[in-house]
């Protein structure tokens, strides 16, 4: 059953909300099916011209998303039945295709996303193509967008994706989840990458994919359901959602970023946060620390009110520097620092950082906000400047251009 044949415009929009939406979703049930990531997104795209056309004609079926799957799938087909030495696969491929809706309503695991995230992060691959790769095929982000997280050229990241592809197929790498007792390996990365893609939606809460969120927390729920007993996964997905719980009060009416110490509370999920802190403390009791673990505490006890524990999160920092010695962890020492009136120090760590960070957005806004505390204003102004100039989003660069507005006039430099 379909709708009144719609104009050109109308079908390409609908292909686009598929496509922004269910992309990931798209291409990692056509990677596990087909066997290879190169071929699925080739499959994929042939998929969508076929939608152009016969959408255009006979109208968009009431599941889009369903069509663009099997075509897909068929296209992947057709293109192996091509290359004459892997028609037998191709063959093979065919025979099941009949069932495979019996066999997806069958699976184990209920979301092939999964499965492509543990396909990625297999430790034949380097740790950037890791991350790299499953920004790319999980998250959609382009290559673009994945080379200037990494600060690489757009050419350099899209010869690193090739020989991403090019290797798991090589190595004939399944596309699976594997057995619990074979984690461990992976288990990392793939904790840091769902945690890539929860950040990634808030990060770029105002330009959309802020469903990344709810994937990023229902890829972690399905972790922690597959292995229950691991305090990591709990630490990893009480981290998510405490972040999440504070969604609502992220921004001012103003549309300016609320950083947590000044958000109203009350707007705060705290069915939600009351989840993460019991995810939390049943972690903790299994006595076995680690990184995202110690992440969630910090988050918790910066919501602690009526101020943040920022002793407590000092200590917190310490521990986490024996499981990540980033400067990242560094410049967020210096802040927590900063805050317990030790702001001389903390302007000589941040300082220190400077070869390191000097890119980052973040360091910038911690530099103006400790030099202003300092009473350096002249430098402050200088930095936050810089700050805004590379704001992430506009609520962060309104939050910043609120600071230079409170800073006092400065006749004479504080630096």
């Amino acid at each position: 059953m379909t709708h009144a044949v719609p104009s050109a415009i109308a079908v390409q929009q609908v292909i686009d909300d598929v496509m922004r939406r269910d992309r990931g979703r798209l291409l990692a049930g056509l990677s596990v099916r087909l066997g290879d990531i190169q071929l699925a997104e080739d499959a994929l795209q042939e998929a969508v011209i076929a939608a152009l056309k016969h959408w255009g004609r006979s109208g968009v079926p009431h599941a889009p998303l369903a069509w663009l799957m099997r075509a897909g799938f068929n296209k992947g087909i057709d293109q192996l039945r091509s290359r004459q030495r892997e028609g037998r696969k191709a063959e093979d491929l065919g025979l099941i295709a009949p069932d495979q809706d019996a066999a997806e309503q069958a699976e184990t695991i209920p979301d092939a996303r999964l499965r492509l995230i543990f396909t990625c992060c297999h430790p034949a691959l380097e740790e950037k193509s890791r991350v790299a790769l499953t920004l790319r095929t999980v998250c959609s982000l382009s290559t673009r967008d994945i080379a200037a997280a990494f600060l690489d050229s757009e050419q350099t990241m899209g010869q690193r994706l090739s020989r991403a592809k090019a290797k798991i197929r090589a190595k004939g790498i399944g596309f699976q989840v594997p057995e619990p007792d074979q984690w461990s390996e992976r288990l990392g990365t793939v904790l840091s990458t769902l945690y890539l893609i929860f950040t990634t939606g808030y990060v770029q809460e105002e330009a959309g994919p802020r469903d990344f969120c709810r994937e990023g927390i229902y890829l972690a729920r399905l972790l922690c359901a597959l292995r229950p007993d691991d305090p990591e996964i709990e630490g990893a997905l009480a981290l998510m959602l405490l972040t999440e719980a504070r969604s609502a009060a992220r921004i001012g009416p103003d549309g300016a970023m609320r950083p947590i110490e000044d958000q109203d509370s009350s707007l705060w999920h705290h069915e939600t946060i009351t989840e993460a802190q019991a995810l939390l403390a049943q972690a903790v009791l299994r006595r076995q620390p680690g990184a995202f673990q110690i992440k969630a505490a910090l988050a918790d006890c910066h919501m602690m009110r009526p101020k943040p524990d920022w002793a407590q999160m000092a200590l917190l920092y310490q521990a986490l520097w024996r499981f990540e010695p980033t400067p990242v962890v560094a410049l967020n020492q210096a802040v927590v620092m900063a805050e317990l009136g030790q702001g001389a120090q903390a302007l000589n760590h941040l300082r220190a950082l400077e070869d390191d960070l000097g890119q980052f957005q973040p360091w910038h806004a911690a530099m103006a906000h400790v030099l202003a505390q300092e009473g350096h204003i002249g430098d402050a102004r200088c930095a936050y400047e810089q700050a805004i100039k590379t704001a992430p989003h506009d609520a962060a660069r309104r939050f910043l251009e609120t600071r230079v507005q409170r800073l006092p006039p400065c006749a004479f430099s504080g630096s």
